[in-house]
């Protein structure tokens, strides 16, 4: 009896101390919410997810750990935690998961936004960086961004030449944002006046439910044996709108592909379509094919084009129509800019984007707009290639990591007042650290800042200068966010508009 005894104790002495070392050994993990059985934290989040992620890391922490389904995904809500995922940790979190948008609306993961880090990304990155979105590239295009602004004052001036007159703007921004990114591509445009095409009006409207889609919460990426039902349809709507996109995005390869046959054949000259003259990206992209077949595959070139054109064009877009939409809500910060303008460009001549570096003001409302509504509140989703730590805490390898930059914005421990539009917060000069995330961070960050930047101070700037702007009614205008990967708004914005006092004369010679 008394040899059982002391057995059972010294099993119980010994499990206590495996226990003990179990505990001793568990790694220190992020702080998270109380979960449920199977769903995790997911009954937690709600649409739009930046807002639901910010309720939580104010209550728990600025790091922290949650479960959707059968993913750990770690939310960062602060700009050290972000400095360190990006710079320490770097290389580990350069990885994308694998997510079914990725799948169906980005060619397999292959486009450089979603597919995983190593040489085919490289290789991407490089091509963007080098060949289409250098310096001397952007410098190569910045006539057809001028002539396509030129295009839209005049159209607005031969409109309210007379009378005060409502413009759609938010139609207007994305018109001319997909005609600067299709000119550049493709050498070619599809909106504005003397331009009817039935088929851009069809992709114009492929474009909204592609975004519409992708920024959707799927919960197949979460519960994989889900993908086997489809249950939310949103995979299914993936396949046919992508489907849509991809004989357009061949068509324009095609087309790109035939005339330099028929320039190789003195038939016509090279890249002369719809009377555009020049090198176009596509053009740069062939040239390439054929000296490197094996990294250049036509699926491939599309897939930088869908990138470039869509994000592209609907990121300046969405900018230009929250930079618009706050200016005319604060009539103060209106002034603020016209008087910039006149103060550096004047009357008797066109802002350009030589003159934008001085346009101090014009780039405080800009920097502020992206403050306040950043294109990606969430960053494009990483997830760590091994075990890493993020300041005290542990975090496990395949782990997915979302960087809620909407919530960092508006913190006030970071900004004062941080819910008010107040430009004049940026006139020290750039902001320090990872307090603005506007295109990213690290080695992923969005390659197409520049030429975004550009695009739309050169728009906002010549709107401004050429005409006054004013709310159709005197209430202010709804702010409210819509649904989409790139935060648009909900309602798209009009404005009443009528020629600058002035600017008549640069205006007639546009006519």
């Amino acid at each position: 009896m008394e040899l059982l005894n002391f057995t059972l104790l010294l099993v119980f002495i010994l499990f206590f101390k495996l226990v003990l070392q179990m505990q001793w050994k568990r790694p220190n993990l992020p702080p998270s919410p109380p979960s449920l059985p199977i769903l995790g934290h997911l009954h937690l989040v709600n649409e739009p997810m930046y807002r639901s992620l910010g309720d939580l890391c104010a209550k728990y922490g600025d790091v922290l750990l949650l479960r959707f389904g059968t993913r750990k995904v770690l939310v960062v809500s602060s700009p050290s935690a972000v400095e360190e995922c990006f710079t320490k940790n770097d290389i580990i979190f350069a990885n994308r998961p694998r997510l079914i948008a990725g799948k169906h609306l980005h060619y397999n993961y292959r486009t450089i936004g979603l597919s995983s880090y190593g040489d085919h990304w490289r290789n991407l990155r490089r091509l963007t960086s080098l060949e289409l979105l250098s310096v001397s590239r952007l410098n190569e295009f910045s006539g057809i961004r001028q002539e396509e602004v030129k295009l839209l004052l005049k159209q607005l001036f031969q409109e309210s030449r007379d009378k005060k007159v409502t413009v759609k703007l938010s139609s207007l921004f994305l018109d001319l944002a997909f005609n600067v990114m299709l000119r550049m591509i493709a050498g070619k445009r599809y909106y504005g006046r003397g331009v009817l095409d039935k088929e851009a009006k069809e992709f114009r409207d492929l474009i909204r439910v592609f975004l519409e889609v992708h920024g959707r919460t799927t919960l197949n990426d979460f519960f994989p044996v889900l993908r086997w039902v489809d249950c939310q349809g949103i995979e299914r709507r993936m396949i046919r709108v992508m489907k849509k996109v991809d004989v357009f995005l061949q068509h324009l390869v095609d087309e790109q592909r035939e005339k330099r046959a028929e320039s190789s054949l003195g038939v016509s000259g090279l890249d002369s379509i719809n009377g555009e003259s020049g090198t176009t990206l596509i053009d740069a992209m062939l040239s390439l094919q054929e000296t490197q077949p094996e990294l250049y595959s036509d699926e491939d070139i599309k897939g930088v084009i869908m990138v470039m054109l869509i994000a592209g064009s609907e990121i300046s877009a969405v900018t230009m129509d929250w930079a618009m939409t706050l200016l005319l809500n604060n009539p103060h910060a209106m002034q603020k800019t016209v008087a910039d303008i006149e103060a550096v460009v004047g009357l008797r001549r066109l802002v350009d984007e030589t003159t934008l570096p001085s346009l101090n003001y014009l780039q405080n409302v800009i920097n502020e707009t992206f403050r306040l509504y950043p294109a990606a509140p969430l960053l494009l989703p990483h997830e760590s290639s091994e075990d890493c730590n993020v300041g005290e805490f542990h975090v496990p390898k395949g782990t997915m990591l979302l960087v809620n930059a909407w919530k960092i914005h508006r913190d006030p421990k970071y900004w004062f007042e941080p819910e008010k539009f107040m430009p004049e917060r940026f006139e020290g000069g750039e902001v320090e650290g990872y307090k603005l995330l506007p295109f990213g961070a690290g080695r992923r960050i969005c390659p197409g800042a520049a030429l975004g930047r550009r695009t739309v101070g050169l728009t906002l700037g010549a709107l401004i200068q050429c005409f006054e702007w004013s709310r159709i009614s005197e209430e202010k205008i709804d702010m409210t966010e819509g649904i989409g990967l790139t935060m648009p708004k909900l309602e798209p914005l009009e404005a009443l508009c009528k020629p600058r006092t002035g600017m008549d004369n640069v205006l007639s010679t546009l006519l």
